[in-house]
């Protein structure tokens, strides 16, 4: 007998479906099927469904099989914090490119020591299949972060 769907609030309920949508959005745009998505998951298509529509009763872990299965990854935030106390300090004016390995290996075609935050963050995005993710420090992983959140309010394009 299936489980029994759990009772969640309107605004989880919210959450879940924008995830789903983001999950469905994402695939499509890179091309992904949704056969190739939820066996590279480990899953039935009706559940990579189920998830794309947000539906509370799929387990948390299926969800996460997606993500890593789309190239993606979430993370928690405290909304008991703040938003100012959340928020990256202001971006500098132009960012050295020998501060941040994974940056300077993705910029290789460039001649500048330095770039704007912005052509900092068009590398990223370009070139994010490239980036090596597991040897990329938390100083650059908050580079990263704080340039998608004042740049691309939060969005990552990749």
């Amino acid at each position: 007998m299936p489980a029994k769907t759990p009772t969640v609030d309107d605004r989880t309920l919210a959450h879940l479906k924008r995830l789903g949508a983001r999950l469905r959005d994402h695939r499509k745009r890179h091309g992904i099927t949704a056969t190739t998505t939820a066996e590279a998951a480990g899953m039935s298509r009706v559940t990579l469904q189920r998830i794309e529509r947000g539906e509370p009763s799929v387990t948390i872990g299926a969800y996460l099989n997606v993500l890593a299965s789309l190239g993606l990854e979430i993370d928690v935030v405290d909304t008991t914090v703040g938003l100012a106390a959340r928020e990256a300090p202001a971006l500098p004016a132009s960012i050295r490119l020998a501060d941040y390995p994974e940056l300077e290996r993705l910029a290789w075609q460039t001649q500048a020591a330095e770039v704007t935050p912005a052509e900092a963050l068009e590398l990223y995005e370009r070139n994010w299949r490239h980036a090596d993710l597991a040897r990329m420090e938390p100083r650059e992983r908050a580079l990263v972060d704080a340039l998608a959140r004042q740049l691309r309010g939060g969005r990552l394009l990749v």
